[in-house]
């Protein structure tokens, strides 16, 4: 068995990695010019959680029964419960690997809260409550990590807008979580080694708009344009020094789970809703950006309601299901289909064209497990990021509504194999869906 590094890079686009706009990454780019090469095409709805799973498990997020971070409590509006590794049920690339005889360490892959045993070692992801929380197996492993690393930073409050104590806090993060992988690699033993590193999604979500010229909200500042080619300096610095680490012969692959682009504003959902007559509110909201609660909604006229995010979930007030349900089965799929016609109907604030999709779960998964939403909406082909608060008087929002957002998911990510033995070949090789990597990943393990 090959030894097989990951180096995983949450929502890293092939404008940055492939193109190096507007960074420089020597090192990365010096192995990523001599390794096979894919655009890889992400799960539907192209975020991290669930799609780093999708990508380690090869199922789809409907046969993992996971539709985001946090799923609908069934029968109420906003109450949730948050995903985390209990849910996942099928094998992963490194169940895989140690079920063939291979060790493994795991590092920041979402969601691994809580640590489970594997054959090796592994800490958890961002999800993790806090380092006082239990987060490695072996157990004793936490101790050592904090004794020479002091308590773990599993993540950022990025959506604020003292927007430098953003920038120290991810360099920070981002320095201690590398020199972690560093001394992991070099003392312990494994197989297979992956490292997912969070910062990178964190620093384009709230940096984007001071980094990418064709932001349609471009600001440059003397101060906050450098943050995202600093940050990409420190994780290409940092590599250069842990590929020293590895034996010469590793396989080293560099993946992401989707990519990134401008954020050109946020559509409110239910603000929509309202407007075409699927949702009605028993009084208008006091303030704007008031948070949808079921107390708020007229049951006996409402046909719909929505979650924001990334994507929009929308649910079917539907008879049985619903505590106040008023969509009979037998309309059901009738109102699924209208509402799939008004969403691909909606256009910008100035009338312009949008590409719009809506989909039911089951018509593009093979299998729709757990808590699934009736539909799920994309606007402008994910350049509209959904809100689901209420009281703005539009559906058209300038601004995230949960805090400044200067970037929104993509398709596209990133997936590279540098094999230092040339077996695997090198050059762009296409698109690769996310479901294919790990099977991928098991042939190049055993050539």
């Amino acid at each position: 068995m090959r030894k097989l590094f990951i180096l995983g890079l949450d929502s890293a686009p092939p404008k940055t990695i492939y193109e190096r706009y507007g960074v420089e990454i020597p090192n990365i780019a010096e192995m990523v010019d001599e390794s096979q090469r894919w655009l890889m095409r992400s799960c539907h709805r192209p975020i991290t959680i669930p799609a780093w799973m999708v990508m380690f498990t090869g199922k789809t997020p409907g046969e993992l029964g996971i539709y985001g971070f946090r799923h609908r409590k069934p029968g109420d509006v906003r109450h949730s419960y948050i995903i985390n590794y209990s849910y996942i049920k099928e094998p992963t690339l490194w169940d895989e690997v140690s079920k063939a005889g291979g060790r493994v360490g795991v590092f920041g892959v979402p969601p691994t809260y809580p640590p489970r045993p594997v054959k090796g070692f592994l800490i958890s992801d961002f999800m993790t409550p806090g380092p006082d929380k239990q987060y490695a197996f072996p157990p004793w492993l936490k101790g050592e990590i904090q004794e020479k690393f002091g308590p773990l930073i599993f993540d950022v409050k990025f959506r604020r807008e003292d927007k430098l104590s953003v920038r120290d806090e991810l360099f920070e993060m981002t320095y201690q979580h590398l020199q972690i992988t560093k001394y992991l690699v070099r003392r312990k033993v494994w197989d297979l080694f992956i490292y997912m590193e969070v910062g990178i999604d964190r620093i384009h979500h709230a940096f984007w708009k001071y980094f990418d010229v064709s932001h349609p909200r471009y600001t440059p500042d003397k101060e906050l344009s450098k943050v995202i080619p600093k940050y990409y300096e420190l994780v290409d610095k940092e590599f250069g020094e842990l590929r020293k680490e590895l034996p010469k012969d590793t396989i080293i692959v560099l993946v992401s789970d989707h990519g990134a682009k401008a954020m050109a504003g946020a559509f409110a959902i239910n603000e929509w809703l309202i407007r075409e007559g699927y949702l009605k509110l028993k009084e208008e909201p006091k303030k704007p950006g008031t948070d949808l609660t079921k107390e708020m909604i007229d049951w006996g006229k409402t046909i719909a309601w929505g979650w924001g995010g990334y994507y929009s979930r929308i649910f079917i007030n539907l008879k049985g299901r619903e505590p106040k349900g008023v969509i009979g089965k037998e309309e059901y799929e009738t109102v699924v289909d209208q509402l799939i016609r008004d969403i691909a109907r909606i256009k910008g604030p100035q009338g312009q064209q949008w590409r719009n999709l809506a989909f039911r779960p089951s018509e593009i998964y093979p299998v729709v497990r757990g808590d699934p939403p009736d539909l799920m909406a994309y606007f402008d082909d994910l350049s509209w990021r959904a809100a689901g608060t209420v009281g703005w008087g539009t559906p058209y929002l300038k601004e995230n509504d949960r805090g400044p957002d200067d970037a929104v998911h993509d398709w596209h990510g990133v997936f590279t194999i540098y094999d230092p033995e040339g077996t695997v070949g090198k050059g762009m090789a296409g698109e690769m869906p996310i479901e294919s990597i790990k099977d991928r990943l098991l042939e190049v393990i055993k050539q």
